[in-house]
């Protein structure tokens, strides 16, 4: 991009390195931990997926922007990263249902951008060095104060980020034809995956992540869904205690990425960060059970330790095939399943909304056995 009326910008990593670029969006300093997205489109849907609360988000696909942004897109309302970092950003864009480019997308919701980076050489450097933090600034352009700021912005290991994205108050959403209640306990829950849950029939009641679990039972779901969301789940502790007492029910549960954790971390399976996360539409899942292979959108940073996982407590459904890592659980001392990935897929691919199939066949089998 060679738009002179940009000011320079500079990214600075946690080791030292530093690459410089041209600024779009807010002008400004932010930081985070750097992750990349490997997804050809829906980079509005990855800026506001809560998941990547504080995350400054780099993406390898070269052309972002071209297809501008529209409020459908929208899988929260706001946008969750910290910045965002491209190899080419175009401020013209083709698309009817665009309602503004990107670049006053950004400046509207205070998101620093930089432009003009050699991406996918900065992924091949995380890659080899793991995941690090990050600086993206378009006001300070001292490259040694920047570094600095880089490796004192606080670690994703141990930090508690849920209670920062979930809603303030429970709020239920009715579905056509109804058939079911299921509980969604929201650590950052993702658009799409309350409206795949509302095409199916089920009338949802979004409960804040700290909400006593008596509330929750109160209003007597048919079943628990626990969401996706940012940080560690080693630290909370009040979710586990909400996942335990769920099971108690003997209810059906289902758990999505940071729900997954939780849930595993709930049959005293260990979660560990990983070296570098998955982040992409593009990720080989093989599903152990049937021996299909589905292609899917993931997001996250830390994974179930395949090595806890005891065949007494659970039984591994799902495998990543790029690098044999953990992908989904199928529990057997309770009526639970969960995935590390994404099924809702927006904007794909969809090969994995069969998950949520299942699982309201499940509950309707629950509901069968309690009037029968």
């Amino acid at each position: 991009m060679s738009d002179p009326t940009l000011k320079p910008a500079i990214l600075a990593l946690s080791d030292g390195t530093v690459v410089k670029g041209k600024s779009f969006g807010k002008v400004g300093t932010t930081g985070g931990e750097l992750c990349f997205n490997t997804s050809m489109t829906g980079y509005q849907e990855i800026a506001t997926d809560p998941s990547y609360y504080g995350q400054l988000m780099m993406m390898t696909y070269p052309h972002i922007g071209n297809y501008g942004v529209s409020a459908r897109d929208d899988e929260a309302r706001q946008v969750m990263i910290a910045g965002l970092i491209v190899r080419s950003y175009s401020r013209q864009f083709s698309n009817t249902m665009a309602d503004s480019d990107l670049h006053s997308y950004l400046e509207r919701h205070g998101i620093v951008g930089i432009t003009g980076v050699d991406t996918r050489r900065i992924v091949r450097h995380i890659r080899q060095q793991g995941v690090m933090n990050a600086v993206i600034s378009s006001e300070i352009l001292n490259e040694d104060e920047l570094v600095e700021k880089a490796k004192s912005w606080p670690s994703m290991v141990g930090l508690e980020l849920a209670t920062k994205v979930t809603r303030k108050e429970a709020q239920t959403l009715p579905a056509e034809n109804s058939e079911f209640k299921v509980a969604v306990i929201d650590y950052g829950v993702k658009q799409n995956i309350l409206n795949n849950f509302l095409q199916r029939g089920c009338t949802l009641r979004v409960y804040p992540a700290k909400t006593d679990f008596s509330e929750i039972e109160s209003w007597n779901p048919d079943a628990f869904f626990f969401s996706n969301g940012p940080g560690d789940p080693n630290p909370m502790d009040y979710a586990l205690d909400t996942v335990s007492k769920a099971k108690a029910t003997r209810k059906p549960l289902f758990g999505i990425c940071l729900g997954h954790q939780l849930m595993s971390m709930s049959e005293g399976l260990r979660v560990h960060k990983m070296f570098v996360g998955h982040r992409g539409a593009n990720h080989p899942v093989k599903n152990l059970r049937i021996g299909t292979v589905e292609i899917t959108t993931q997001n996250h940073g830390f994974s179930v330790d395949p090595d806890s996982v005891d065949e007494k407590i659970a039984r591994i459904s799902h495998r990543n095939l790029n690098d044999g890592t953990l992908e989904g659980l199928e529990f057997l001392n309770f009526d639970g399943f969960s995935v590390q990935y994404h099924p809702e897929a927006s904007p794909g691919p969809h090969d994995s909304a069969y998950l949520f199939d299942q699982f309201v066949e499940r509950i309707r089998k629950s509901k069968e056995k309690t009037t029968a």
